[in-house]
């Protein structure tokens, strides 16, 4: 039976599974918030002396400066940058403990986070249906997001950003990716977004209540309220728009679901079952091959079907929108929780 690690559900969740830091993967390449990352392993470990630390920021502000970065941004952003080698800690040292796809869900989609998704939904459906009017994307899905993300923005990560991707490119394994993130930062303050004491987020990088890697924030970002700045930090309107418009650019589409657990009357062949383009069939045809479904869907949709334990677990057919989900983060654990909990959402 195919397993996934709690290490990577901890990186990608936003929850108190461990520190509630935002980072990609169950089975697929690992990817933190948004953008695909190598996983480092033992060998690729890069020697480091911490007394090295200030030479190397003196290299980043450098390289900074030479990539349309002011000497200002630089000066009130490295101000106060120290080396953070707890955050090397959390990136080598996670957790190993093997679980399934019921022990997943188990963990991120308990009873009260469902029973607080339909209460936060409630309660900000203004805010969420003008997120929702514009980008194509039910309001249900961004709650769903918001949830598992920082939970409903209460757990956003308290490390300083700049502090901490500096230490992780100083750390070495994987320099080239956050020196790429720190530059975004340096882009983001230098915008105005956010000021530089104020500037806070997981040990990876992540930010705000939609836990948005620097370069994610860029891309996808909107201004929701018209102020001029992108607030994903204190400001709903920003983090709607913001969530709901990184899966309207993905390639959400508005006519469809996520999937739904189906069942079936005889076996697939490994070969039929997956998420690549070529694996798609219509409903019609996945159908007359035994498969059952749980709720009607028009026979003409484009589908796939996935196992994500193999033939001993779950069976799900799913459509175009999961995976834009995987888009956010590739994994068919995460995907599968995030529509399960927006279906729960407006479930009566």
């Amino acid at each position: 039976m195919k397993i996934v690690k709690l290490s990577m559900i901890a990186r990608l969740t936003g929850v108190a599974l461990l520190a509630g830091c935002s980072g990609k993967n169950l089975q697929a390449q690992p990817v933190i918030n948004n953008t695909a990352t190598s996983a480092p392993t033992a060998e690729q470990s890069t020697a480091y002396n911490e007394s090295q630390f200030p030479a190397y920021v003196e290299k980043l502000k450098a390289r900074a400066l030479s990539e349309g970065i002011s000497q200002q941004t630089i000066d009130q952003a490295f101000a106060n940058v120290y080396f953070l080698s707890r955050v090397i800690d959390s990136d080598k040292n996670q957790l190993e403990k093997k679980i399934t796809l019921d022990d997943y869900l188990q963990r991120v989609l308990p009873d009260w986070k469902i029973d607080r998704a339909r209460q936060m939904y409630q309660a900000n459906k203004s805010k969420l249906n003008k997120a929702s009017k514009r980008s194509g994307v039910p309001a249900s899905y961004i709650v769903a997001l918001w949830g598992m993300e920082s939970t409903f923005g209460k757990r956003q990560g308290k490390e300083d950003i700049i502090s901490a991707l500096a230490t992780l490119a100083f750390e070495g394994r994987r320099e080239e990716f956050f020196t790429k993130q720190l530059i975004a930062a340096l882009q983001i303050l230098q915008q105005g977004h956010i000021q530089a004491d104020k500037f806070k987020g997981s040990w990876a990088g992540a930010m705000g209540q939609c836990q948005f890697m620097p370069t994610s924030f860029l891309k996808y970002g909107l201004d929701g309220n018209g102020d001029g700045r992108i607030d994903i930090w204190n400001d709903k309107d920003d983090v709607f728009a913001s969530t709901a418009n990184y899966l309207a650019t993905e390639g959400w589409n508005p006519n469809e679901g996520w999937g739904q657990e189906v069942k079936l009357t005889k076996a697939l062949t490994d070969a039929a079952i997956g998420l690549e383009d070529a694996k798609a069939k219509s409903v019609a045809e996945w159908q007359k091959q035994g498969i059952v479904l749980s709720h009607k869907v028009p026979g003409k949709q484009q589908a796939w079907i996935i196992q994500p334990d193999d033939a001993q677990g779950r069976t799900f057919m799913v459509f175009n929108n999961f995976r834009t989900i995987m888009h956010w983060n590739r994994s068919t654990y995460f995907a599968i929780s995030i529509g399960t909990l927006a279906d729960k959402v407006v479930q009566n």
